[in-house]
């Protein structure tokens, strides 16, 4: 039984030499009832990318922006652009001051925060039978790995507050829909206990051989989850980073690149 259709518009890989990458991630699903986008990217490629795929973005009917960095949310301004009607779910937090380290902005195009097709969220939301967003509360602190927020002439670590998850129900299947994972790849598998998850992993910045101990032990603790069947991964993992993870957790673990179609 099919449960969806996801096609990558884009990612920072490619499985087609007439498709290009970027750094991002942008997924086109189609569920029974709807017609998805989640995240956009960094510039308009997502929209190219979906026309040579065959995606009509002008029939999507709901988007959703996982969290304020550039690299997902910078084609938004295009999406407008060409889809008039569908609303964009994103965080009340989604527009700060977001940086990588303190010299480069990595944040939203601030002229799009009075758009009115864009739904503010506030926590988590159950949009219909189907679909619901959820965030993560901020008991613990995320490793933020040189992200960081500015609140005046401040520079704080990211706490991330402003990332949330698409959570798909599907036929008793939860589907969970990550961007990158930036409140720990584990945390988030536990807590949510999805019976597959696609996403990020927010590994990129550690080396399988100098960090060798924390992708182990990444890697055992999702290969003994007793919930999650399948996880497909992307974007921030990097690919060395996921090949290290194969080797341990086998052929549950899965990597979708721009262009790819699964199906679910």
């Amino acid at each position: 039984m099919i449960l969806l259709k996801i096609i990558v518009l884009t990612e920072d890989t490619s499985n087609n030499p007439n498709i290009k990458s970027e750094h991002g991630l942008s997924l086109y699903i189609e569920t029974q009832n709807h017609k998805i986008l989640f995240d956009m990217g960094q510039s308009r490629l997502f929209a190219d990318n979906a026309e040579k795929l065959g995606v009509d973005l002008s029939a999507v009917d709901i988007a959703v922006i996982s969290h304020g960095h550039y690299d997902h949310g910078g084609g938004l301004k295009y999406f407008f652009e060409l889809n008039k009607t569908a609303p964009v779910y994103i965080s009340q937090y989604a527009f700060g001051e977001y940086y990588n380290g303190t010299q480069k902005y990595i944040g939203l195009d601030k002229d799009l925060i009075s758009e009115n097709r864009l739904i503010y969220t506030a926590g988590s939301l159950k949009i219909d039978d189907e679909l619901s967003l959820f965030v993560l509360d901020d008991t613990e602190k995320p490793e933020s790995f040189g992200l960081n927020m500015k609140y005046g002439e401040n520079f704080l670590p990211d706490d991330f507050r402003h990332e949330q998850y698409l959570m798909i129900s599907e036929n008793g299947k939860r589907i969970l829909i990550s961007g990158c994972s930036h409140k720990g790849i584990l945390r988030i598998t536990e807590f949510f206990k999805p019976d597959i998850l696609i996403g990020g992993f927010h590994f990129v910045k550690l080396e399988p051989e100098k960090d060798k101990e924390i992708l182990t032990y990444a890697a055992n603790i999702l290969n003994q989850n007793k919930y999650t069947s399948k996880f497909y991964t992307c974007h921030c993992t990097g690919v060395s980073q996921f090949e290290f993870l194969r080797n341990i957790i086998g052929e549950n673990l899965g990597y979708i690149s721009t262009g790819q179609t699964i199906f679910i």
